[in-house]
């Protein structure tokens, strides 16, 4: 018999990374901001806020602004919790 396909509990899409996506505002833009856990951080990325390496393995932050033309998905950014908040 074939697996079906499972839903999270309330029916809609598990989010991606673990986390839960929320939303800020930040400089009068709008950011959508999910939790990235240490354990689905598999990549190497550079953080915005102090120009240093977010190393795998790193809990860390990723935010994108939601006003823009495409949703804001071309910028992206992988964030520093710490660099984030401040």
């Amino acid at each position: 018999m074939a697996r079906r396909n499972r839903r999270a509990a309330g029916g809609g899409p598990r989010p991606l990374f673990g986390g839960a996506l929320t939303h800020e505002e930040r400089g009068g833009r709008r950011y959508a901001v999910r939790a990235v856990a240490g354990s689905a951080a598999t990549k190497s990325y550079r953080c915005p806020g102090c120009n240093q390496e977010i190393r795998p393995g790193t809990a860390h932050v990723v935010a994108w602004p939601v006003d823009g033309p495409d949703g804001g998905g071309d910028e992206r950014r992988h964030w520093h919790s710490g660099c984030w908040r401040r």
